[in-house]
C-alpha cells in the first residue's frame, strides 16, 4: 500500500467510525491477530471481540449474542471440527439459514483454515448430492432441518447437524492455533438454468481501493445494527456479513424472510441499513399501507439493493416510501461488485445500475474484444482485483486485458452511467432480431393491472423463437391477452410483442430473486407448442 492508498484508506475508514481511540495493548494485539491470522473472517471476528466486546452481534429468531459470545462460540465450534479433522487442506459444507449458527460455523472453518462451501438451502437430496461429490466435501455441516436432505443425497462423508455439534462442545473458548495456510470460499452461482457452479475465492477480502470506494459510495458507520435479509450463502448475503463484522456491527438475520417482520426488526433495532433484493422490497410495498406505518423506519439512512434487476418503477417506489437512501449494486459472483447506482442517478436515470467505484473499472466490448462507444450495446467487462480463481468444476469467465466478463449485455451513456440489458445466455432472437426479456418485462410490470412478469423464448420454425409473456394480474383485473399485447405495441418495437400471454399465481424465482425460465416453461402449455 503506497501513501495515498494509505491516506485515502485512513479518511475513508475514519468517515464509518471504526478508527476511535485506540489503548496501546489494544493496538498490539491487534497487529498480533493480523500478523498471525492475516486478513479474513477469523481476523475479523477476534478483533470485534477485543474492540467492542459487549456490542451486539447477531440478532436472530432465537435471541441475540455479544461479540465476546460470538467469538467464544465459533472458537468451541471450530474444535469441534478440528476433532472430526478439519483443517487446511479440507473442504467443509455448509447448510444454514440466515442465523447465529451460519456465522459461528462460517468463523470456526476459518479459524481452522479449511475451505469453506456454502450450499444452498433450496437444495433437493440429487442436486445436493452432485454439489456434494463436485465439491469434494468431506465434512458437512448443518442445521437439523436439513438431516433429512443429506441423507437422501447418499453422502459419504462426515455429516454433522447443528444438534449434535452444540451436544460435542466444551468449556474450552480459547481461539485455536493459527493453521499454516488460509482457507479459501467457495461461492455457488445462482443455477437458474442448470446446476449452481462453484466460484472458488482465495478470500473474500477486497483490495484496499475497492473498500474505500464502497466506503466512499455508501454512508456506512462502525456499530450500527444492519438487516440482512439475502440468505447469508450468497455472495451478497455473505458479503454484508462480513461489512457487519469488519464494523463491528450488529447483524440481524432471520431464518425466513417476512416483509413486516423486517419492518419490525428495523424499528425495533434502530437499523440504519438494509439489505435485500428486488422481490423482497417488492413484497414490502405489497403491504397494506396500514400495516407498513405501524412501524418507525426513519432510522433507516441506506437500502442497499442487489442480486437480480431493479426495476426503475420499482427503485421509484422505494424512494417515494423511504426516501433517497437507496443504492443499486451491480456485479456477479465471479468478479464481485462492478458498479453501485446512487438515490441521484436512479432518479436522474431510471434503470441504470450505475457507475463504477474507485478502484473498479467497467468496459464495453463487441464480440472482437474491441471498446464500443458511448451508448453503444456489447459485453460487459468489470476488473476489480476481485475476480474468482476459477470454477471448481473447471473453466472460468473470458478475460480481455485484465478484466473478466459477466455474461451480460450493455451500454454506458455519456454520463458514464452503465445500463444492463440482458444476460448473454437468455436473449431471445425473433426474425433475426435481439429481445432481452428484462426490457418487456420490465415494460409489463410497469402496467397498472400487473403484479408480477416473465418473458422467455420458445422454438419456431417461421421466427427463430417467438416470445411468451407470463404474467400475474392484480386481484380482481379483467387483464386479457389481446389488452397485454396492445400495452407492449403502444410501447415498444412490434418485434418485442409477445406471440402469447399466459396467466399465473406467481413467477418462481429462486433465493435471490432470478426468474426460473425453465420453471415456467416445464409449467406452461405454450412451451411445447411448435
Amino acid at each position: 500500500m503506497n501513501i495515498r492508498q494509505a491516506v485515502s484508506a485512513a479518511h475513508a475508514l475514519g468517515r464509518t467510525g471504526i478508527l476511535r481511540p485506540i489503548r496501546p495493548l489494544e493496538y498490539l494485539r491487534m497487529a498480533q491477530l493480523t500478523h498471525q491470522w492475516g486478513p479474513g473472517l477469523a481476523t475479523a471476528s477476534a478483533i470485534a471481540a477485543l474492540r467492542a466486546p459487549h456490542q451486539m452481534a447477531v440478532v436472530d429468531d432465537v435471541g441475540s449474542l455479544s461479540w465476546r459470545e460470538v467469538e467464544g462460540e465459533a472458537n468451541a465450534v471450530a474444535r469441534v471440527l478440528a476433532r472430526l479433522g478439519v483443517g487446511p487442506g479440507r473442504t467443509v459444507g455448509l447448510m444454514a439459514r440466515n442465523n447465529r449458527f451460519f456465522l459461528e460455523a462460517s468463523l470456526a472453518v476459518s479459524k481452522l483454515g479449511a475451505d469453506l462451501v456454502p450450499f444452498n438451502t433450496d437444495f433437493g437430496a440429487h442436486q445436493l448430492g452432485e454439489v456434494l461429490k463436485r465439491e469434494g466435501i468431506g465434512v458437512a455441516v448443518f442445521g437439523d432441518e436439513f438431516a433429512p436432505t443429506f441423507s437422501m443425497a447418499g453422502f459419504e462423508g462426515t455429516s454433522v447437524p447443528e444438534n449434535q455439534i452444540r451436544a460435542s462442545i466444551t468449556e474450552d473458548r480459547a481461539l485455536p492455533e493459527p493453521p499454516q495456510r488460509p482457507g479459501r470460499i467457495v461461492i455457488m452461482t445462482s443455477g437458474t438454468t442448470g446446476l449452481p457452479k462453484g466460484a472458488r475465492r482465495a478470500t473474500l477480502t477486497p483490495p484496499v481501493d475497492v473498500v474505500v470506494g464502497a466506503f466512499s459510495q455508501l454512508p456506512l458507520r462502525a456499530r450500527e445494527p444492519v438487516v440482512v435479509s439475502p440468505p447469508l450463502f450468497h455472495l451478497l448475503g455473505f458479503g454484508f456479513m462480513g461489512f457487519a463484522l469488519g464494523l463491528q456491527g450488529t447483524l440481524v438475520v432471520r431464518n425466513r424472510f417476512d416483509p413486516e417482520t423486517v419492518l419490525a426488526d428495523i424499528a425495533d433495532h434502530r437499523a440504519t441499513t438494509f439489505i435485500a433484493v428486488p422481490v423482497m422490497l417488492q413484497r414490502i410495498l405489497e403491504l397494506p399501507e396500514e400495516i407498513r406505518v405501524r412501524y418507525d423506519t426513519s432510522s433507516l439512512r441506506v437500502i442497499v439493493c442487489s442480486g437480480s434487476r431493479l426495476s426503475a418503477e420499482l427503485a421509484r417506489s422505494v424512494m417515494d416510501a423511504f426516501g433517497d437512501i437507496l443504492y443499486n449494486f451491480y456485479g456477479a459472483t465471479e468478479t464481485g461488485w462492478a458498479t453501485v447506482a446512487g438515490p441521484s442517478d436512479l432518479r436522474l436515470a431510471p434503470g441504470t445500475v450505475g457507475r463504477p467505484p474507485r478502484g473498479t473499472q467497467v468496459a464495453i466490448l463487441d464480440e472482437e474484444g474491441v471498446p464500443v462507444a458511448r451508448g453503444k450495446s456489447g459485453r460487459i467487462f468489470v476488473g476489480s482485483g476481485m475476480a474468482f480463481e476459477g470454477y471448481t468444476g473447471g473453466g472460468g469467465k473470458e478475460v480481455i486485458a485484465g478484466l473478466m466478463s459477466t455474461g451480460d449485455t450493455g451500454y454506458v451513456d455519456e454520463a458514464g452511467r452503465l445500463f444492463v440489458e440482458g444476460r448473454d445466455d437468455e436473449m431471445i432472437v425473433s426474425g433475426g432480431e435481439n429481445v432481452f426479456p428484462g426490457e418487456v418485462e420490465e415494460l409489463l410490470r410497469g402496467h397498472q393491472a400487473v403484479v408480477d412478469a416473465a418473458v422467455v423464448g420458445v422454438d419456431d420454425e417461421e421466427m427463430g423463437q417467438r416470445l411468451i409473456a407470463f404474467v400475474v394480474a392484480k386481484p380482481g383485473s379483467s387483464l386479457s391477452m389481446d389488452e397485454v399485447r396492445a400495452y407492449v405495441r403502444s410501447h415498444l418495437a412490434r418485434f418485442k410483442i409477445p406471440r402469447h400471454v399466459e396467466f399465473v399465481d406467481e413467477i418462481p424465482r429462486n433465493s435471490m430473486g432470478k426468474v426460473l425460465r425453465r420453471g415456467l416453461l416445464d409449467k406452461s402449455t405454450f412451451g411445447s407448442q411448435g
